[in-house]
Formats: structure tokens, sequence, C-alpha cells
């Protein structure tokens, strides 16, 4: 497979699976552990930062894909995270992905957290960028929600949701805009089935109750987690709930930083994450 430079350049390729067509993209030197990506909320491979991909795509295979029924994947999107994650491992196996690394943002760290539960050996770490763990508290508030859920969605939304009104962060928040925006062949927007099936995933989610608390802790993996601090989708509690969950997790809370905190320092985050997926978390 030739290796293209960018995100932005990278063609999007596509694998049956499952009973499903699943879009995708996959860059990158193969001499580590590949990582997957695993988006957020109604979010599709467009709304990838590229100066967090091309960063990780540096010194690893990087593979970005829409889940089921989620802009260039065929099918309709589940309605809960278990058969999601199910998505996710037949993609792998349609790919021949044997073992892997995780980046699950947002409705992708539950996602990754569901993998964790159901086939720990086929994960050697995992990433989870602005989410939390069964039961969290907080998620969508009526004003996320409706601003979450607008259709079709709109930048003053989407900045709204991922970062802080201070000046630094909406700043950022519209380089950010400028880099998703500037590839020409996009794919499709998402349904209003995706949105209404994500939306009622999450809800779930956060409903979990008694044995999320055990199953969190059965987590063997090392595991990065990262929020911002002024995380209004996911509140950043629900991070460091999971961190003290996890036995052998690390937190970073990024500041002045909203639900993109990863977006907003795609320098730092980058660093942050090759760091951790290569074992150096201290340096």
């Amino acid at each position: 497979m030739q290796e293209l430079n960018t995100y932005q350049t990278m063609p999007t390729a596509f694998v049956e699976a499952a009973g499903a067509r699943f879009a995708y993209r996959r860059f990158g030197p193969e001499r580590a552990t590949p990582l997957i990506l695993l988006q957020h909320f109604r979010g599709s491979l467009d709304n990838w930062d590229p100066a967090v991909v091309d960063g990780l795509a540096t010194d690893r295979e990087v593979v970005a894909f829409d889940n089921r029924g989620v802009g260039g994947s065929s099918g309709l999107t589940p309605d809960n995270i278990p058969a999601m994650a199910r998505d996710a491992l037949a993609f792998f196996d349609a790919l021949g992905l044997t073992r892997v690394d995780l980046l699950g943002f947002s409705l992708g760290g539950m996602v990754a957290q569901q993998m964790l539960f159901d086939h720990p050996s086929r994960i050697r770490r995992a990433i989870l960028a602005g989410t939390g763990g069964p039961g969290s508290f907080g998620m969508f508030s009526p004003e996320v929600t409706a601003a979450a859920t607008k259709f079709p969605s709109d930048a003053p939304s989407l900045l709204y949701l991922f970062f802080r009104p201070s000046t630094e962060s909406q700043a950022a928040g519209k380089h950010y805009l400028k880099r998703i925006s500037a590839r020409a062949d996009r794919q499709p927007a998402v349904t209003r089935q995706t949105i209404s099936a994500h939306l009622t995933a999450i809800r779930g989610w956060g409903e979990s109750n008694g044995e999320s608390k055990a199953r969190l802790e059965a987590i063997e993996q090392p595991v990065l987690i990262v929020n911002g601090t002024h995380d209004i989708m996911i509140p950043p509690l629900n991070a460091y709930t999971l961190s003290q969950h996890i036995t052998n997790a690390k937190l970073i809370l990024y500041p002045d930083a909203g639900h993109g905190s990863l977006f907003q320092y795609p320098e730092s985050f980058v660093h942050d994450a090759s760091h951790f997926l290569e074992g150096r978390e201290g340096t």
C-alpha cells in the first residue's frame, strides 16, 4: 500500500464486514502496533483533526474509520455501545488487525472501554479522550443536547460544544475548523438516524449501574485519560472517576479547554499520546 504524507490527501478506502461497507483511511509506517481512531458523537472521518492524525502517524500506522451507518459507511447506526464495539471488532478483523492500540474520543471512548471489557487480548494500550465510564453523570445537558443535535450542524455550535468561551480557546477552535474543512472530497453528512442512535447510546451508557466499577477495575492495560478542564459535554469529573477505577491509568487535564481539548492543543496531545503509546509516559 502506498503511503501518503497527510491525512488531508489520504484517499478513503472501503472494506466489507458484518453486512456493512466500512469507510476508512489508513496510513503511516507499519513499525508499531496500529492505532485505531474511534470517533465522537455524530462525527465522521472528516472531523478528525489532521494536525493530530498526521502527528500520530509519524511513528505508527493510524487507521480512522466510520462505524456502521456513519458518514461513508453503510447500514443503520446502532443505538447502544456494545453493538458499536462489535462492529468495530468486525472492521478490525476485516483488515486483519489482531492487536491494536485505541484512541477513543467522546462516544468513541465509550466504545473503546467496551472493547477493553469484551476483548482485552485484542487491545495493547488505550487513550480515552473527553469521555466517561459507564454510569457517568451530567452528560449532555439540555443546552448541550440542543446544540449537539442541531441539524444540520454549524460552526458556532461546534465552537460552543468543543471549546471554552475564552478568547484563546475560541481562536484555537477556529483554527481547528479551518484544518478539518480543507479537504475537498468529504464524507456524507451524518443522518438524523445516526444522531438519534448516538444520543440513545450515550444516554444508555450513562444509565449503566452496579457492574461498571468492577469492569473498569478489571482493565489491566495501560490507559491514558485526557480531558479539558471545562468540558460542558461530558464533565471532567467523569475523567477523574475513570482514572480512579482503572488501575493502570494516567490522567491529563488540559487548561482553558473544553470537550475538544486534543484539538485545542494538538502538539501537546500528540506529544503526550505518542510518549504513552511508546511506553515513555514520564518523558
